[in-house]
């Protein structure tokens, strides 16, 4: 078996370009979004992550041209010597900072073959578009420039080696549009990479947090390449772009929802029906749920505090999410939503966002009812892709979010 993780030759900015060139994340915003932050900025990542913003307005994403236009410019900001590839195989230790919050991850590059067999976890099911739309950037770029964000249990080799790395001075050390700073350091010591790729070797598995169709498109373009005669196991396309955090620095959010309508009840109808289920308390405050199995809801101007009493909670690891709490007694059953995923009554709002945010949806007369909720754990996470199930959709909400362009993988 393949090592877990391997260091890699990475593709990052040369000396004081980090600045004009790290862009959020492509999926984070629309092509109009990504057309202003890239106004004035001709060496941002955004040329390489959505190219249609160098097209003619319109142009359909998934267009080839679209592709193409991304190779050119990845050419392009090598030729004028903007992005670089180290010329050893290096570990890059990598830390967020949001405000109070700090969490210092590991760059290196993942087993295809580890994904494959379910040592990488999923939670989420992909959506065919959005994985092809990978596939085929990997592929005109051949390179990975969207890192996955996984996640690793806690261990104190790996901790200690970043946290003592992570105390000198940064290779690079940039601070994004969103206040967010992003700090790199290049590990090349032999006797660090030893220990840090042995300490990952002796994992029973890590967990894809997030990006999961940029995982599953790296697993297809491995795969069809061994198929058209390529190395395969330990070839460049057999590992794909990654940054590891350990589970207890993981900031997860809340990840809230809004109901357009009632479902044909009144106010007083509506309540009587939801302590059916629940332990109903008016609040003078927002409520944002500090415990599992607690909720706010927002209701006609009014705050709300949910409980579902204990032997309402099952022992599944995908039912007893708060999510599927609030789905199984309420979302489902009174209101008359069975499909999240495709249901337009529902919205999903972000908690960073804060209370605020549902309050001005449904206060606007937008949305009927919104409902706040204690924000999913590692741990539950982490029991759902151990268990192999899947969680509902838009139960997790990572922030910080990870740069692209401050550091890519280019296949061989």
């Amino acid at each position: 078996m393949p090592s877990l993780i391997l260091p890699f030759r990475a593709l990052r900015p040369v000396e004081g370009r980090a600045d004009d060139v790290v862009a959020p994340p492509y999926d984070v915003m629309n092509a109009d979004e990504a057309r202003a932050m890239a106004e004035g900025r001709p060496w941002s990542f955004l040329h390489i992550s959505r190219p249609e913003i160098d097209l003619p307005q319109g142009t359909d994403p998934y267009a080839p041209e679209v592709y193409s236009k991304a190779r050119e410019n990845l050419d392009h900001m090598i030729a004028e010597s903007i992005l670089k590839r180290d010329d050893t195989a290096c570990y890059y230790a990598y830390r967020l900072v949001m405000g109070e919050h700090v969490q210092t991850g590991l760059v290196a590059v993942a087993s295809v073959d580890a994904y494959d067999i379910n040592r990488v976890r999923k939670h989420e099911l992909t959506r065919p578009q959005k994985e092809d739309d990978r596939v085929r950037q990997i592929e005109a770029l051949n390179a990975q420039t969207g890192p996955v964000f996984l996640s690793y249990r806690a261990d104190t080799v790996v901790d200690t080696i970043l946290l003592e790395t992570s105390k000198t001075t940064p290779d690079v050390d940039v601070t994004a549009a969103d206040g967010v700073q992003h700090s790199l350091w290049v590990i090349s010591d032999t006797a660090a990479i030893e220990k840090l790729t042995g300490a990952f070797d002796a994992m029973d598995a890590v967990y894809v947090a997030d990006g999961h169709h940029r995982s599953a498109a790296a697993s297809r373009v491995a795969h069809s390449r061994r198929e058209q005669g390529a190395a395969g196991t330990e070839a460049s396309h057999d590992y794909f772009l990654s940054v590891l955090f350990p589970h207890d620095q993981v900031q997860i959010l809340d990840y809230n929802r809004v109901i357009r309508d009632l479902n044909g009840l009144d106010e007083s109808a509506f309540l009587d029906a939801v302590a059916q289920n629940f332990v109903v308390n008016e609040s003078a405050d927002s409520v944002k749920p500090h415990s599992p199995a607690e909720f706010g809801m927002y209701l006609a101007g009014n705050w709300y505090h949910l409980a579902l009493p204990p032997e309402k909670i099952p022992q599944d690891p995908v039912a007893r999410l708060e999510v599927s709490l609030l789905g199984d007694n309420l979302i489902d059953p009174i209101l008359g939503i069975t499909d999240q995923r495709r249901d337009n009554r529902i919205d999903f709002v972000g908690g960073i966002r804060g209370m605020e945010g549902l309050e001005a949806r449904v206060d606007s007369g937008e949305m009927a009812v919104a409902f706040s909720l204690y924000a999913t754990t590692m741990e539950a996470l982490m029991a759902v892709a151990d268990a192999d199930e899947i969680m509902p959709p838009k139960t997790t909400w990572f922030e910080p979010k990870l740069a692209d362009g401050l550091i890519s993988h280019v296949l061989d």
